[in-house]
């Protein structure tokens, strides 16, 4: 299977249009990948992770399908679930400070749009920090350069912000509708962190 993707990825020398095609339909499957790693809850930061790898390698012409998304996926799960129950965690916390705004406790509305923003900006961080994992790498180390670019670089945070935002709606019209947009915020954060390279 590996062997006939590889074989009918785009080269340089074919249409953009036929690339850009190609790309649209990889960040479909990414997107079914993604969200079958993620069932276990606390393993879609690997999930994201093995995702962004995967396109990646598919933007530079190089080998790589299911297996390799797998490989990838193992070695990311190994400390990257400590990052999804964090994630979890965090998303508890808004939540109860959502419920303390609607039963009106003094000060709730401030809380709770801090609660809100925070949340949002540790998913953008999240997805960072997953666009720029790599074998090997250390999940707090990734987290904490992925958080300063967050705040560094708020052009590409807003463009994620979208593609959440872009989930979200679609996973209220149709579930499989947000399954397949999860590879389109995967292809995102890694156009986002190879701009921020550049840059």
């Amino acid at each position: 299977m590996t062997e006939a993707r590889a074989k009918a990825r785009p080269g340089p020398g074919e249409s953009r249009f036929a690339q850009g095609f190609a790309l649209f339909a990889e960040c479909l499957l990414t997107g079914v990948w993604i969200a079958v790693a993620a069932l276990g809850l606390v393993t879609y930061p690997a999930a994201f992770a093995a995702g962004t790898r995967h396109l990646g390698r598919r933007l530079a012409h190089e080998r790589g399908g299911w297996r390799e998304f797998v490989a990838d996926f193992r070695a990311a799960v190994r400390r990257g679930w400590l990052v999804g129950v964090a994630g979890w965690a965090a998303l508890a916390v808004v939540w109860v400070d959502v419920r303390a705004v609607r039963d009106g406790l003094p000060g709730g509305p401030v809380v709770g749009a801090v609660g809100v923003l925070a949340l949002i900006g540790a998913a953008v961080a999240g997805l960072r920090a997953a666009a720029a994992w790599h074998p090997g790498a250390s999940w707090r180390t990734l987290l904490a350069g992925a958080g300063r670019r967050t705040v560094l670089d708020p052009a590409g945070s807003f463009l994620l912000v979208g593609g959440l935002a872009v989930v979200v709606c679609s996973a209220w019209f149709s579930a499989p509708l947000a399954v397949a947009v999860l590879g389109a915020v995967a292809a995102a954060a890694v156009a986002v962190e190879e701009r921020h390279r550049r840059r």
